[in-house]
């Protein structure tokens, strides 16, 4: 008996009773048609009684890129809704496609081969494939160990862990906890092969699935509906693989520069007056900082577009605080309540015929999240799910994959917004936080029951580690209708974990129709190309040590999902944070994407202003450092936008040929050129660091380390995080302020870190910080910088936008030089420019 308990004590039979029947080969693909050897069919019951009419599809779209389908020819079967970024037509010849494919006729199966070197990076001529009407399964052989991606769920390390382990994935209102699948639906993953070359895979099937690896190395997948429709990028490289799959799935949305800025929530705010008071407390630390949230306390009974009687002076704050230079972000949730004598949201949504209803039925399903039925004392004594039992009303559940439905969501924004029957009391949010979105419900299935037993108990439950609730484990029943924009009925079995994916577009529509500018949704659910229009949270954690390197695996994950806009409650949501924690948290939540920190009701404030002075000052001197760097960073939100590159970036991207990077975990780089080494353990002074090939400078001290391909303990004090420049590249930056409306205005400058061949690159990208699609209609700034041996060359790629504050690069720091500087001359095209211009230099640094 094996010591492993997720070792199965028996392996798969060898019953796969499929072969291949005819083949048509062609310049563009593959087609074949699979029979059933009926000798070796077992099951019995019709739902997984395996399906004869197959056929196999293979797809040469590009040199790079290929797709393989498994269907049902003879009888329609649903088919993931989500559009891709396909050529019409293959840009493909025989001869400059990077892989071959082959097929084996009996057992039948696929094995694709990356033609320059013959590696075999999927191999699915295994005795497991099956093809059900409700269970699917297929195993493919790995070309190694090293796996990354598949989510949302919480693991201890970047790659996963290849001995019998089994992950579910379903969209569920489950925070994070290890193995469980929590908000998003993520089916692909990225692989490394022995050599280094990287590719990546995904399925494109929203259906309850799960995946177990195993040690051959190999995968199996299981899913209970749907089609099997794979889609295999080629890299070759780790960041290559996310450009091309972003190309698939679309780019990240690039965010407006003010939300890059720190923000601060907290849920269990009293009423504005306690808002109001955090913003002054927060202010007067000095701290930079530019968001501040509104959970759904700002509600009446926590009704969508409502505002409470103990927040009515909010739009006054929110008013306040933007003129300040500030911004304000709420929270909305897709459940609209039914029980209201007078809710417009509601009654418009049941004009516009917007919510999922029975199967064959004009009514409504119901089900409880929140709001509170109207005129009742709730006992806020009881735990919040005991409340919403006994006061809870009935929660409708719009269907965001309707075209009706989409309208009205973004009517309902905007209308908030405007609020035109009483203009002063519009709420002038910028930007929109979208909660519960899974959907997410407080009792399993809905009011009544739900009444198709086969949909909400499969034959086949994937392990989604609440096996006896069926799919219905909070959230609504499978059996629930839902319609695609082209006015096809689907189940909402089929499309449950697409429900966060299709609020995130209507979302941000509204959002933008309303303000006019660029603002950002933070979307707690997702599926694979949520990230054009939403970041996302990882989600309601614990303030608890591991839940440190937890958020840095999770960012890195989500950067292979193509959602660069992210981050972890910062100090944690659950429970009462602790001072070291806290200070370390907020150290690391400086480098987030998403820069938040929030925590719920009934715990103590964690805001860095509800510590004491030494708190303020450690945390004041990280944000600085986050706001000195946010050219930079911007600049790689426009290069994921555009280009689809990586903004938290895992160290295997930048030195995959150094196969040490292939664990690291527990350090990431923005982009190419600054490395992040935090300290995520109790008491620790030091901090274990690895330095891939490359020359190295320490930020603070802009000194060489002379660190190469090793481990180093570095000190790391509580008031400190090591940061680290890499030689060859070009950082812009600018004096940060309180608030990134100021510091825009601020003196701009460059950090030119050389390398060992005394060169050095960069670029800034440039634009309002607000506009709508400023990047695609041109109207911002490009501008490169190429530093070699003692040249530093300044050019405008693209002149679309000229900043109002006359910006210009005062301040350039060379890092590096093996020469000393005798003389500096400043020129403009090829002329040296005359005197007021002063340059100083310091040799006193190599």
């Amino acid at each position: 008996v094996s010591p492993n308990v997720d070792v199965p004590p028996c392996y798969y039979n060898t019953s796969n009773p499929y072969f291949i029947e005819s083949i048509q080969y062609s310049s563009s693909g593959i087609v074949a048609n699979l029979s059933l050897d009926s000798s070796r069919i077992r099951a019995n019951d019709e739902f997984t009684k395996p399906i004869s009419t197959l056929r196999l599809e293979v797809k040469y779209h590009k040199n790079n890129m290929l797709q393989f389908k498994i269907y049902d020819y003879q009888n329609r079967r649903y088919e993931v809704p989500v559009p891709l970024n396909l050529p019409s037509s293959p840009t493909t010849t025989s001869q400059d496609r990077e892989y071959e494919v082959t097929l084996q006729q009996k057992p039948f199966g696929i094995e694709i081969r990356r033609k320059s070197t013959g590696t075999v990076i999927w191999d699915s001529s295994l005795p497991t494939f099956t093809f059900s009407d409700m269970f699917i399964q297929i195993s493919t052989r790995l070309a190694s160990q090293y796996v990354y991606g598949f989510g949302e769920t919480e693991h201890t390390m970047f790659r996963r862990n290849m001995s019998w382990h089994t992950w579910g994935m379903f969209t569920r209102d489950q925070p994070p906890t290890y193995k469980l699948n929590s908000y998003g639906f993520h089916p692909f993953y990225m692989a490394l092969e022995e050599d280094s070359n990287a590719h990546g895979v995904l399925l494109l099937n929203s259906n309850a699935m799960d995946v177990t690896f195993q040690p051959t190395p190999a995968l199996t997948y299981r899913t209970i509906g749907g089609i099997l429709d794979f889609y295999m990028v080629l890299g070759p490289t780790p960041e290559l693989v996310v450009q091309e799959y972003t190309e698939l799935i679309g780019r990240p949305v690039m965010p407006p520069y003010w939300s890059l800025g720190f923000q601060l929530c907290r849920y269990g705010y009293r009423n504005d007056s306690e808002i109001a008071q955090v913003v002054e407390e927060m202010k007067a630390t000095g701290i930079p900082y530019d968001v501040q949230y509104s959970d759904i306390d700002y509600m009446e009974r926590q009704l969508d577009f409502t505002l409470g009687s103990r927040f009515a002076g909010l739009p006054t704050l929110i008013n306040k605080i933007k003129q300040e230079g500030m911004r304000f972000i709420i929270i909305l949730d897709p459940a609209i309540s039914g029980n209201e004598t007078e809710y417009s949201a509601f009654s418009r949504g049941v004009r516009d015929d917007v919510f999922i209803k029975w199967p064959d039925s004009n009514e409504i399903m119901y089900s409880k999240v929140w709001s509170f039925l109207p005129n009742v004392e709730v006992n806020e004594s009881l735990p919040e799910q005991t409340q919403i039992q006994l006061y809870g009303a009935h929660a409708a559940f719009p269907d965001f994959l309707r075209n009706s439905t989409r309208e009205w969501w973004k009517r309902e924004i905007k209308e908030y917004y405007d609020n035109p029957t009483n203009p002063e009391k519009s709420v002038k949010f910028d930007g929109l936080w979208i909660d519960m979105n899974e959907p997410a419900a407080f009792m399993n299935g809905a009011m009544g029951g739900c009444k198709n037993d086969l949909l909400n108990n499969p034959p086949y439950m994937p392990h989604l580690g609440y096996r006896s609730e069926g799919l219905t484990f909070k959230t609504p029943c499978m059996e629930g209708q839902q319609y695609l924009p082209d006015g096809t009925p689907v189940r909402h079995f089929d499309v449950h974990s697409l429900y966060g994916w299709s609020q995130a577009k209507p979302t941000l529509d509204g959002l933008q129709a309303a303000t006019k500018e660029r603002g950002i949704v933070i979307a707690r659910s997702t599926y694979p190309s949520s990230g054009k229009w939403a970041g996302h949270w990882l989600g309601d954690n614990t303030a608890a040590w591991d839940q440190l390197t937890k958020s840095v695996i999770g960012m890195m994950e989500f950067s292979l999902f193509g959602i660069s806009y992210t981050g972890a409650d910062i100090c944690g949501f659950f429970k009462d944070s602790e001072y070291e924690l806290c200070i370390r948290w907020m150290q690391l939540g400086a480098f987030y994407p998403y820069s938040r920190n929030h925590n719920e009701k009934g715990t103590k404030r964690q805001d860095p202003a509800a510590w004491n002075a030494t708190f303020v000052e450690i945390t004041k001197k990280a944000m600085n450092i986050r706001y000195t760097l946010l050219p930079y960073f911007y600049t790689l939100m426009y290069d994921a936008h555009a280009h689809g590159s990586t903004v938290i970036r895992p160290v295997l991207h930048e030195f995959v040929e150094d196969n040490k990077t292939w664990e690291i975990y527990e350090q990431f780089l923005w982009g190419p050129a600054l490395l992040i080494s935090p300290v995520m353990t109790q008491n620790a002074v030091t901090v274990r660091a690895y330095f891939p090939n490359a020359r190295w400078y320490d930020y603070y001290t802009e000194e060489y380390v002379r660190y190469k391909k090793e481990y180093r303990d570095l000190p790391a004090p509580l008031d400190h995080i090591n940061l680290h420049i890499r030689g060859g590249y070009i950082l812009p930056w600018q004096s940060p302020a309180n608030t990134t409306f100021y510091s825009r205005k601020n003196p701009m400058g460059l950090t030119v870190a050389l390398d060992d061949a005394q060169f050095a690159q960069g670029q800034l990208y440039w634009d309002d910080g607000v506009r709508i699609d400023a990047y695609e209609d041109g109207v911002y700034l490009l501008t490169s910088f190429i530093a070699n041996k003692t040249v530093l060359d300044i050019r405008a790629m693209h002149r679309g936008y000229t900043d109002p504050n006359n910006l210009m690069f005062t301040d350039i720091k060379v890092l590096g030089l093996s020469v000393s500087v005798k003389k500096v001359t400043v020129s403009q095209n090829g002329g040296a420019i005359a005197s007021p211009h002063v340059v100083n230099y310091d040799n006193t640094k190599k």
